[in-house]
């Protein structure tokens, strides 16, 4: 599931340029950039979660909550990064998901999260699967609005 939304997420991306990529469709809406770094923010957030059974540091809070609260925060911070940024960013995060993953068994899904009694392992990887797709809605949303750019890719 994992695998398959992110194949998905990375069709609806390809060949972006940082201007598409930071462009805002209005004041209130985030950047596909932003939804990138989100997405990504939001796996990491979910290895702290279930693999170290901790919650972010200050540290990695800083590093990542204009990601994961976007809005005023992420139309701020959230530019300038090439596609290529936001695929290594993924790739890092998948890589780590998918080696974690696979050192633990079925009996390690059902098992109650332990800063967060009322999930289970198994929820809380559906769910950065669900964030994902959701996600990717929009970002196949905004880019078909994207402005039309001229032949050296910027947008008008």
């Amino acid at each position: 599931m994992l695998t398959y939304a992110r194949s998905t997420t990375l069709r609806a991306v390809e060949g972006l340029t940082i201007a598409e990529l930071d462009h805002l469709h209005d004041a209130e809406s985030n950047s596909i950039g932003a939804l990138l770094a989100h997405i990504a923010a939001v796996e990491r957030s979910y290895q702290l979660l279930t693999f170290e059974e901790r919650l972010l540091t200050e540290q990695e809070n800083e590093r990542w909550t204009a990601a994961l609260k976007l809005g005023d925060e992420g139309r701020r911070f959230l530019r300038g990064h090439s596609l290529e940024h936001y695929l290594e960013e993924f790739s890092a995060a998948r890589r780590l998901t998918l080696e974690s993953l696979a050192a633990r068994d079925d009996v390690w899904l059902e098992r109650a999260v332990g800063l967060a009694p009322r999930i289970n392992a198994h929820w809380a990887w559906f769910h950065v699967a669900e964030d994902e797709i959701n996600h990717r809605g929009q970002i196949r949303w905004l880019r078909a609005r994207l402005p039309k750019g001229d032949a050296d890719g910027r947008v008008e």
